[in-house]
């Protein structure tokens, strides 16, 4: 019993002891934190390109998404730096473009001016790997406007209801939360839930729709196991989650499992989550959906503007074919890859920048596919400048060099880091193929229009190496005149 009092008294000071050595331990580590915090100074910055204003030499400034700040009008131009000398450019150039193990067709421009600064075999065409996504984002962009949105709707028939789809292969399976939201299958499932319900219907026969695009689902000069291995989906206008076999983002498991039959995938998806909310749902087939059938619920892609930002800074590949086939059912021709493709040239035909371009696919997974360097830049030059507002998300849409999207790991190493938050391009890899174009500011504030493209490479990693090289030797350069 002695023992026990003994305990019960010595356990308050046990607790006392305690208390103070957390308290001491607390005061250690938060005078550690602050003495081992960098500087504000010394911290990393926020990307240069990101927060600085694309230039604009003549006309009013546009509007647009994502980052990358305003388009100002024409007072900016004067705060542009000197022309860069094309003789030291040769000379800056000269190490990394000899270092890929195969030659590389190079081409920088002066979006102000449009002159060419530095021209490399500007004018061969070349096979330009995922580059060509700056291609469709333009011309998707020039044909249906920034604000254009792609509606994904359920609709009466005879038999039941139809699942339409509109071509927006970023119909997500649940709610998106964060920004830009994608259109939500959970959504679309609750509205046409309540729609049914209201009008009795507990029970109903699901069909799917998926007639907006037309021709083969694959590309001719695509590999065979790009859609088994997940690099795309078969091309159709009807799919959720980009036919993966769950939702994927840019930093996601880029080659996640594809469903053989994107519709049929999604008619089963959308079943479910009618089951959910209460209306059985049994799925059909796939037909077309009667003429000014009753619309029972639709949700909306965001705009066009967001889309296309995705798309370049993941080198979404889906999201490519489908913008491709928007452009040619604006242009009223068929929505498959060969109506698609003369959409596309025609649109940039529009623009004054078609030559030099061959199309086969929006992705730029085809072999097929034909582009200068020049062609490249100069599209770029275009979106950089206030001439074409609506094309603002081309550039705005680009991966920062060492911080966003397919340049986030990127542009660390000794030769490079110069061009880290400096840089803002669109990559290009293949098998033996790699490219890169787009926005540099030079040392003396100056923005440059480039595209760096190689075929043939033995070995990408290092073709990789040489055109960040040359991308942050503009980024560095003092080269003016």
């Amino acid at each position: 019993m002695d023992k026990l009092v003994r305990v019960l008294r010595r356990e308050p000071i046990v607790a006392l002891v305690t208390l103070c050595l957390l308290n001491v331990f607390i005061v250690a580590a938060g005078t550690a934190v602050v003495l081992l915090t960098p500087k504000r100074e010394l911290a990393v910055q926020p990307p240069a390109v990101a927060a600085r204003q694309v230039v604009v030499p003549g006309g009013s400034g546009g509007g647009g998404g994502g980052g990358g700040g305003g388009v100002r009008g024409p007072a900016a131009a004067g705060t542009t730096g000197p022309l860069p000398s094309t003789g030291a450019l040769i000379t800056k150039l000269s190490g990394p473009l000899r270092s890929a193990g195969a030659p590389i067709n190079a081409v920088v421009i002066d979006p102000v001016s449009r002159r060419v600064l530095y021209d490399q075999r500007s004018r061969l065409s070349l096979v330009p790997a995922s580059t060509m996504k700056i291609i469709t984002a333009a011309a998707a962009l020039a044909a249906l406007g920034p604000d254009h949105k792609l509606t994904t709707k359920v609709v009466r028939s005879a038999k039941g209801i139809v699942l339409v789809g509109g071509g927006d292969p970023t119909l997500a399976s649940r709610p998106a939360d964060d920004f830009p939201a994608y259109a939500s299958l959970t959504d679309l499932a609750a509205r046409t839930a309540t729609a049914l319900r209201a009008s009795g219907t507990r029970r109903v026969r699901l069909d799917y729709d998926a007639s907006l695009y037309d021709g083969p689902r694959t590309a001719p000069g695509w590999k065979p196991n790009y859609v088994p291995e997940g690099s795309v989906a078969p091309v159709t206008a009807l799919a959720v989650d980009e036919g993966r076999a769950r939702p994927n983002a840019c930093d996601e498991d880029a080659t996640a499992p594809r469903a053989g039959d994107p519709p049929l995938a999604a008619a089963h998806r959308f079943a479910q989550a009618l089951r959910r909310h209460g209306v059985q749902a049994r799925v059909g087939a796939e037909v077309v959906a009667p003429k000014n059938a009753r619309q029972l619920a639709a949700v909306q892609s965001p705009p066009l503007r967001a889309l296309v930002e995705h798309t370049l800074e993941c080198s979404d590949n889906d999201l490519a074919e489908a913008l491709a086939r928007q452009v040619a059912i604006a242009r009223h021709l068929p929505a498959d890859f060969a109506g698609a493709s003369r959409a596309v040239h025609d649109v940039l035909a529009g623009l004054g920048v078609a030559d030099g371009v061959q199309v086969s696919d929006g992705s730029g997974l085809s072999v097929s596919n034909r582009v200068t360097p020049a062609a490249l830049a100069r599209i770029i030059a275009l979106a950089a400048t206030g001439n074409h507002p609506e094309l603002r998300a081309v550039i705005t849409g680009m991966p920062v060099a060492g911080f966003s999207g397919t340049l986030r790991d990127r542009y660390t190493g000794d030769t490079t880091l110069v061009g880290a938050g400096a840089v803002r391009a669109k990559t290009g890899t293949l098998s033996n193929v790699s490219s890169l174009a787009g926005l540099a500011y030079d040392a003396d504030g100056r923005l440059l229009a480039f595209a760096f493209m190689v075929n043939n490479v033995k070995s990408t990693s290092l073709a990789r190496l040489a055109l960040d090289q040359l991308a942050s030797v503009l980024a560095g350069c003092g080269c003016r005149g």
